[in-house]
C-alpha cells in the first residue's frame, strides 16, 4: 500500500490578492475540490478526500477568497468572484477539463460551472449544494439582513465563536447530526480558521439573497447541465433543505442522488470513509451519466 503523499502548499497571484492552493497526486484525471462558506477552508473541508483521491486523480483544494491563506483579498468575492477563481485555478493548473466537487456555497459553483461552461466540466459531485433552494418568509429577510449589517454578520458570530468550546457546539448543532471521529481535529481547524480570520458568512453568502428573492438561483438552468453529475446530502441536514436537492436532483438530466442517512450538512468530514468511496466511484466510471443512486429518485445509505 502506497504511502499517503502530504499536500503541497501553493499561492496564485490574482489582481484581487493570493489564492492559495492545495495540490496532491501526479496522474489521472484533474479534480478541482471547492469548500463551503463561513469559518471553512480547503483543509477542514477535504483534508481526507484530497489525500484519499490523491492516489489515483491530480487534486487541487482551495482556500475562496477571505478564507484560510486566501489574504487579503481586494474586491467582493461574490458568485460572479467565484467562478471567476475557478477559472484561474484551472488555467493556473492546465487542466483543460477537470470533475468539480462542491460543498454547499462550492456546489453551487461547481454547478453553475457546468453551466456555464460545459466544455470544462468533466463530472460533477455537489454536497448538500447551496443556489437550488428558498427560505420562509422571515426567515429569508432575516438572513438578507444579517449579510447587510455588519453587527449582525459580523459582531453577533464573534460573540458566539469566542471560544473553542463555542466553536464545538457550532459545529455540532448545525454542520453535524452524528458522531465524527475526528470531531476533535475538525474542531481545532476550525477554531484556528477563527482565531485567524473571523467568523461569519462568506462575501458568496452574504450577496446571494436580496429582500425579497435570491440573487443565486440555479434551478432554471439546471436542465442545461450536461456532465454526469451526483448529488450527496445528509438527510439531517438543517442548513441545506433534503427536499430542494432533491428537487434540484430531479431538473439534472441523468443526475444520481445518494441521501446519508444520519448526516448532517458536513456529510464529507462526519463520514469520510463513506462519502470519499461515493465520490471516487462516481468519479472512475466513464459511461456517460452513470453513477451510484436511481436515477428520479432517493438512494438511501
Amino acid at each position: 500500500m502506497s504511502t499517503p503523499v502530504a499536500p503541497v502548499r501553493t499561492t496564485v497571484e490574482l489582481p484581487e490578492g493570493p489564492l492559495s492552493l492545495l495540490s496532491a497526486g501526479e496522474r489521472g484525471s484533474p479534480v478541482v475540490l471547492l469548500g463551503g462558506g463561513g469559518v471553512n477552508n480547503a483543509l477542514i473541508s477535504w483534508g481526507p478526500l484530497l489525500e484519499d483521491l490523491a492516489a489515483t486523480h491530480r487534486v487541487v483544494a482551495l482556500d475562496w477568497p477571505k478564507q484560510g491563506r486566501s489574504r487579503p483579498w481586494n474586491g467582493v468575492a461574490d458568485h460572479a468572484g467565484l467562478m471567476e477563481v475557478v477559472d484561474a485555478v484551472l488555467d493556473h493548473c492546465g487542466f483543460e477539463r477537470a470533475h468539480l466537487v462542491g460543498l454547499s456555497q462550492g456546489g453551487a459553483v461547481a454547478l453553475a460551472q457546468a453551466i456555464a461552461r460545459p466544455g470544462r466540466v468533466e463530472r460533477v459531485v455537489a454536497l448538500a449544494p447551496g443556489g437550488v433552494g428558498s427560505y420562509a418568509p422571515g426567515l429569508h429577510q432575516l438572513l438578507w439582513l444579517s449579510g447587510r449589517s455588519r453587527l449582525l454578520h459580523t459582531r453577533v458570530p464573534s460573540l458566539f465563536t469566542r471560544r473553542r468550546s463555542q466553536v464545538a457546539a457550532l459545529a455540532r448543532r448545525v454542520l453535524f447530526a452524528g458522531p465524527v471521529a475526528d470531531f476533535d481535529e475538525v474542531v481545532s481547524l476550525m477554531w484556528e480558521e477563527v482565531r485567524q480570520n473571523g467568523a461569519g458568512p462568506s462575501d458568496w453568502q452574504k450577496a446571494s439573497l436580496n429582500p425579497w428573492g435570491v440573487n443565486v438561483d440555479l434551478r432554471p438552468h439546471l436542465g442545461r447541465v450536461l456532465a454526469p453529475t451526483l448529488f450527496l446530502q445528509g438527510d439531517r441536514d438543517v442548513v441545506v433543505s433534503p427536499r430542494d436537492t432533491i428537487a434540484a436532483m430531479r431538473r439534472v438530466p441523468g443526475a444520481r442522488l445518494r441521501m446519508v442517512r444520519g448526516h448532517g450538512h458536513w456529510l464529507q468530514r462526519q463520514s469520510p470513509g463513506l462519502v470519499n468511496a461515493l465520490v471516487r466511484d462516481f468519479l472512475d466510471q466513464h459511461s456517460p451519466g452513470a453513477g451510484p443512486g436511481v436515477r428520479g429518485c432517493e438512494s438511501p445509505v
